[in-house]
C-alpha cells in the first residue's frame, strides 16, 4: 500500500527537479514558475501533464546539456557561420547548406569564367 505514494513522491520530485533545471527555452505551453505551481498543486496530474507536455524533448535519447554560445550581434557571412546556434539545430543546418550553396555556386561561376578565358586565349591563338 506504501508503494503508490512512493511512486507518486518519486515523480513529484523528479518533475519539480526537472522544470527547475531546464533551461526556460526548453519548457513549452506556461513559464517555469506556472509549472511549478502545477506541480505542486496537482502532484500526479501536474507532473505527468509536466513530461508530456510540458517539456521539449532532444532528438538524441541521451540527456546532454549544451552550453549555449553568446549571441553575434555582426550579420553572418558565408566564411563566418554564425556561433549562436546549436550544431544540430535546424537553423544551424541551413546555415551550413546555404554556405554550401554559395560555395557550390562560386566554383560554378569559377568554372565558367576559367572556361571563357580557354576560349578566348585558344581563338586569339589561332588568328
Amino acid at each position: 500500500m506504501l508503494v503508490i505514494p512512493l511512486l507518486v513522491m518519486t515523480l513529484f520530485v523528479f518533475a519539480l527537479v526537472d522544470i527547475i533545471l531546464r533551461p526556460s527555452e526548453q519548457v513549452r505551453h506556461l513559464p517555469k514558475l506556472a509549472w511549478v505551481f502545477v506541480v505542486i498543486l496537482l502532484p500526479l496530474i501536474g507532473s505527468i501533464l509536466w513530461f508530456a507536455i510540458g517539456r521539449e524533448y532532444d532528438a538524441s535519447s541521451g540527456r546532454r546539456r549544451t552550453l549555449r554560445m553568446p549571441t553575434v550581434h555582426a550579420e553572418p557571412t558565408a566564411a563566418a557561420p554564425r556561433r549562436d546556434l546549436a550544431p544540430n539545430s535546424t537553423e544551424a543546418q541551413l546555415a551550413a547548406l546555404e554556405r554550401e550553396i554559395a560555395e557550390a555556386e562560386r566554383d560554378q561561376r569559377i568554372r565558367r569564367l576559367e572556361e571563357e578565358l580557354r576560349r578566348r586565349t585558344d581563338a586569339g591563338e589561332t588568328a
